[in-house]
């Protein structure tokens, strides 16, 4: 069914969504489970996101998570998508990505962001505003500087044990970030699927300005986008209903909820705003049977010429949402892996692992 080129890539982020009843516990052990789930499906990365003081989201430290992940498999690489990099002093970044790496060497990406905190309550509970978005080129600089020894803000001071250590950076954007990247020699991560004009332009800027680096000698595109796949078209539509709703209560209620049923939310009665958020909610993500997702994301590696697809899915039923991934991995032509012998999460010494 595929035809995707041979070395393009297919991964994972999981934001860890919780479910209407459902705790944090429950959730955050399910993102682990999904994890080696992916694992064995053959996708390339698995990561996990930043999120604070969000009700229907229980990720809100991404590299402790990223640690139980990485401890429970074996193959899979292991990340961010991403740590906000707005939030923390890149000297605190360096260091826990560095614990990441030297307890799961060549396994671990760093995925960084420019997002503050999701509301003015939150921001202020970090210490932070929105104008330190603004700052986020520098800190990109000073982090990747702890690494190579040659950042120069706080000369007196190594970063332990990251120093010397190579932890692939990413920076993920949705526009203005493409800049910072190119700027970087950095890969970008870069979404949504839904804006195809924006988002061709945002990787034209990110090529034409790329300067190489010790990170990538040239460009490295990964498109990110939500993906439904399911037996029929509207199967795979109502996978996307209950995320659609969430995001249609937050824009409208200020809170970003725990995912409901879709039966339940098709029967809400939605006034005029909420109604028009959820629609658009609907709108514009990739979803449907096998054979129209994999010539949906074909056009996307045609028309961007991206190495890469970061897949992320939220819906309610989570037996419906691994069968989307299984569903998604047969469509792209994935090779299943088989779990290596000893214990999860440590690699083979003697084998190469890519980190692009």
């Amino acid at each position: 069914m595929s035809s995707f080129p041979d070395d393009v890539r297919f991964s994972v982020l999981d934001r860890s969504r919780t479910r209407e009843g459902e705790d944090a516990s429950h959730a955050l052990r399910e993102t682990v489970r999904l994890a080696r789930e992916v694992e064995a499906l053959g996708y390339h990365r698995f990561w996990v996101s930043e999120h604070h003081g969000v009700p229907g989201v229980a990720g809100s430290a991404p590299t402790v998570l990223a640690a139980a992940v990485a401890a429970a498999t074996s193959a899979v690489r292991v990340g961010t998508g991403g740590v906000m990099l707005p939030n923390h002093r890149p000297l605190v970044v360096a260091e826990q990505f560095g614990v990441l790496e030297s307890l799961f060497p060549g396994r671990i990406d760093m995925g960084v962001g420019r997002s503050v905190g999701f509301t003015d309550g939150v921001r202020r509970a970090l210490g932070r505003d929105e104008d330190d978005a603004d700052r986020f080129g520098e800190q990109l600089s000073e982090l990747l500087g702890w690494f190579t020894g040659e950042q120069t803000a706080h000369p007196q001071v190594r970063a332990r044990p990251a120093e010397g250590l190579r932890v692939p950076p990413f920076v993920l954007a949705t526009g203005e970030g493409a800049a910072v990247a190119a700027a970087a020699g950095v890969p970008l991560v870069i979404g949504d699927l839904r804006g195809r004009d924006r988002l061709l332009a945002a990787v034209d800027a990110y090529r034409a300005g790329f300067r190489p680096s010790p990170w990538a000698a040239e460009p490295y595109v990964v498109v990110a986008g939500t993906v439904a796949v399911a037996a029929t078209e509207e199967e795979a539509r109502r996978l996307l209903v209950p995320e659609a709703w969430a995001m249609a209560y937050s824009r409208t209620r200020g809170d970003f909820p725990p995912l409901d049923a879709p039966e339940r939310i098709e029967g809400l009665t939605m006034t005029e705003r909420q109604r028009g958020f959820y629609e658009a909610g609907l709108r514009g993500h990739v979803h449907g049977t096998e054979e129209r997702v994999a010539e949906a994301l074909e056009r996307v590696v045609e028309e961007t010429g991206a190495q890469e697809v970061l897949v992320t899915t939220s819906t309610y039923d989570r037996e419906a949402l691994s069968a989307s991934y299984r569903a998604l991995a047969r469509a792209v032509g994935l090779a299943p892996r088989t779990r290596p012998e000893g214990p999860p999460g440590r690699t083979d010494p003697e084998q190469t692992v890519d980190s692009d």
